[in-house]
């Protein structure tokens, strides 16, 4: 089962659970504390998901290693490639 898969059938589970506790589907009459719970649930859990979603991206871009090698390749490339363009007749 793909990752994908399992976050939808997760999420598909949540949604019939929510539905069935706010709407009083099954007939269950759950307090008012229950439902002043699960009515702003949704809300709650983008939110939620926005917040790691930016922790997440902020600690990847904290954590970034450099790649010297990889930079210095790149450089010469360029350097070639400015070489190989002035020869050709342009100017920077």
């Amino acid at each position: 089962m793909t990752k994908l898969a399992e976050w939808l059938s997760g999420l598909t589970l949540l949604g019939v659970l929510w539905a069935a506790v706010t709407f009083d589907l099954l007939g269950l009459d759950p307090p008012e504390a229950v439902l002043q719970v699960s009515r702003p649930l949704p809300v709650f859990l983008l939110v939620a998901l926005g917040c790691f979603s930016l922790g997440t991206v902020g600690y990847r871009v904290a954590t970034f290693n450099d790649c010297q090698p990889a930079a210095a390749e790149l450089q010469e490339q360029i350097r070639e490639a400015k070489t190989d363009l002035q020869s050709k007749g342009l100017r920077f």
